[in-house]
């Protein structure tokens, strides 16, 4: 049975989530949301958009949807190693699927439960199946990692394995089965922001970014607002066992270089914070992996066994390729 767009919001998205913090002073049902940020803390703020047949494929269960949506989200906030606060969501439907519905909001609620996070407000309309989302963190004043502070000598760091997302999104495409696929594609459909890990590298990272669009494109974007190069050491890309036994060595460092939407961090540290870093992590259950250094040479290198060569970052762009249906 159809609902109308009031009963829709009041029945699957009402007071969606948990408010840890208590800033929320007023949430879904009114006009606007009424938001009190922390004493001594700034508002950030990120929106993304994804389209079913861009960003996921059609038929994609809503669960599924829920769970990519949202945290590649609030992986914005981790790159910036924000406290996440709360969240608004625009949802264009094509038509009102109870059952997608259902899964989509009761997976939005766990998620959001998970990671603190409440949904404040948003709207819906008719449509071709677009969802967007924003997202609100708290940062103390100065503590925000940027892309900017990258510096000559510091070494760069990856969170988890690369190249995961590109393979379950290749999966998917040509129908692949085997005992590698089910992670694969949890690693496409499930991106775990780095909150946490975010919050532990901060006081020694001098810029940081999440991988969206490639580690090559995106490494770069850290590159240009610093002005700065990297050399990048490929024997060090961290890749899954599940990637490497269904690819290879070859193609699994491909994707890891420039398959995007893996949603890990990546992060500069000066040489001589290594140890205090290492320290911090010491107890923590992501791994952190140093694929190369910050130099004075603007661009990209790759050094393996000797030898040196350039690199374009090449990553994902929305005007020059087509979605997950090519």
């Amino acid at each position: 049975m159809a609902v109308d767009e009031f009963e829709l919001i009041r029945h699957y998205f009402s007071d969606l989530g948990n408010d840890k913090s208590g800033s929320v002073r007023l949430s879904v049902g009114d006009d606007c949301a009424i938001i009190a940020p922390p004493a001594g803390y700034n508002l950030v703020v990120s929106i993304d958009t994804m389209v079913e047949g861009t960003h996921f494929p059609k038929g994609t269960p809503g669960d599924k949807v829920a769970s990519r949506l949202l945290g590649a989200a609030l992986s914005d906030l981790a790159a910036m190693a924000a406290v996440p606060a709360c969240f608004t969501l625009a949802l264009t439907l094509p038509e009102t699927d109870n059952v997608w519905l259902k899964a989509f909001s009761t997976r939005l609620s766990e998620l959001a439960s998970q990671y603190g996070v409440r949904l404040v407000g948003g709207d819906t309309t008719k449509g071709p199946l677009t969802l967007s989302i924003q997202v609100h963190g708290w940062t103390k004043p100065g503590k925000a990692l940027l892309r900017s502070g990258a510096q000559p000598g510091d070494r760069i760091f990856v969170t988890g394995t690369l190249g995961d997302s590109r393979g379950g999104l290749e999966t998917i495409l040509k129908h692949i089965t085997g005992e590698q696929v089910p992670y694969l594609q949890k690693r496409f459909f499930n991106p775990e922001p780095r909150l946490d890990t975010a919050l532990l590298v901060s006081d020694f990272a001098t810029s940081a970014i999440d991988i969206s669009d490639g580690l090559l494109a995106d490494l770069n974007h850290i590159l240009v607002a610093s002005r700065v190069g990297a050399m990048l050491h490929p024997a060090e890309l961290p890749v899954s066992q599940s990637l490497y036994r269904w690819v290879g060595e070859k193609q699994a460092r491909e994707w890891a270089l420039g398959g995007g939407e893996d949603f890990e961090l990546c992060f500069t540290v000066p040489l001589l914070s290594e140890p205090k870093l290492a320290w911090a992590l010491r107890e923590h259950d992501v791994a952190v992996t140093c694929i190369g250094q910050i130099t004075e040479t603007p661009g990209i290198v790759l050094a393996e066994e000797g030898k040196v060569w350039s690199v374009e970052p090449q990553g994902y762009n929305h005007f020059s390729e087509k979605g997950v249906n090519r």
